[in-house]
C-alpha cells in the first residue's frame, strides 16, 4: 500500500533554507546596529531653511490638531533630511521627540510639563551624537522646555519672553550669543502668536497658516543665515 504523506524536503535543502535564514536575520542585525550605533559626523548648520520651515508648519499643524503618528513621520524626516541621522534612528529619535510633544500637550503645570524632559534629553543626544560640533545636551533640552513653557504660559510673560527663551536654545545649540538670533527668534514667535490669537478668536485659517508659514521661512533663513557666517 503506497503512502499519502507528503515526503519532507531533502535534508540538503532545508539546511540550506536554514543557512539562508540565519544569513538573513544576521544580516538585518547588522544593518540595525550599524544604523542605530555607527559614529555619524554632520554639520548642524548645513540645512535647507525652507525646508525646515515648510516641515515646522506641517508639525505645528499636527501637533495642534493631534495628529500623533502624522506629527512622528514629519520629525523622523526632519531628522533625516536636514540633521543626517539614518533611516532607523531617525525614527526611534522622533518617536522621543513625538512622544515628549504629547506629553507637554497633556501637561497642566510646571510639574506635569518637565515628565517631557527625558524625551527631550535623549532628543538632544541623539543630535549632538551625530553633530561635528558639540553642545550642552542637557542644557539645551531644559532651554527647548522653557520655550515651550513660557508659549503655554504666555499669559504670565512679557511678549519679549518667548523670543528670548527662543533665542536661548539657538544660542546653547550654536554656541553664538543669543542677541544673534534676535530676528529668527522673533519672527518665529510672531508665527506662534498669530496662531495663538487666531485659534482663540474661532479659527486658524488657510491664510492664516500661509501667513505663519511665510514668517518661519524669514525665520528659519535668518538662523541659517547666522550660523553659516564666515
Amino acid at each position: 500500500m503506497m503512502s499519502t504523506d507528503t515526503p519532507n524536503p531533502p535534508r540538503p535543502r532545508r539546511r540550506k533554507r536554514l543557512v539562508g535564514a540565519a544569513v538573513a536575520l544576521a544580516a538585518i542585525a547588522a544593518y540595525t546596529a550599524y544604523d542605530l550605533a555607527a559614529p555619524r559626523h554632520e554639520d548642524l548648520r548645513a540645512f535647507d531653511p525652507d525646508e525646515v520651515a515648510r516641515l515646522d508648519t506641517a508639525m505645528w499643524r499636527s501637533y495642534y490638531d493631534r495628529q500623533r503618528v502624522t506629527l512622528f513621520l514629519q520629525l523622523a524626516e526632519l531628522l533625516r533630511t536636514q540633521y543626517g541621522l539614518p533611516f532607523l534612528r531617525s525614527n526611534v529619535v522622533a518617536y522621543r521627540a513625538a512622544h515628549a510633544a504629547f506629553v507637554f500637550k497633556d501637561g497642566h503645570a510646571r510639574a506635569e510639563y518637565e515628565r517631557a524632559l527625558p524625551d527631550l534629553v535623549e532628543f538632544y543626544t541623539a543630535l549632538r551624537d551625530v553633530s561635528d560640533t558639540p553642545f550642552d545636551v542637557d542644557e539645551a533640552a531644559r532651554r527647548e522646555l522653557e520655550w515651550w513653557i513660557v508659549h503655554r504660559e504666555r499669559d504670565r510673560h512679557a511678549p519679549r519672553d518667548l523670543a528670548a527663551a527662543l533665542a536661548d536654545l539657538a544660542s546653547t545649540m550654536y554656541g553664538l550669543p543669543p542677541e544673534r538670533f534676535e530676528t529668527h527668534a522673533r519672527l518665529r514667535a510672531e508665527a506662534m502668536t498669530i496662531r495663538d490669537e487666531k485659534a482663540a478668536a474661532g479659527g486658524v485659517g488657510e491664510a492664516d497658516w500661509a501667513r505663519i508659514d511665510g514668517l518661519l521661512h524669514a525665520s528659519w533663513r535668518s538662523l541659517h543665515d547666522v550660523v553659516n557666517e564666515r
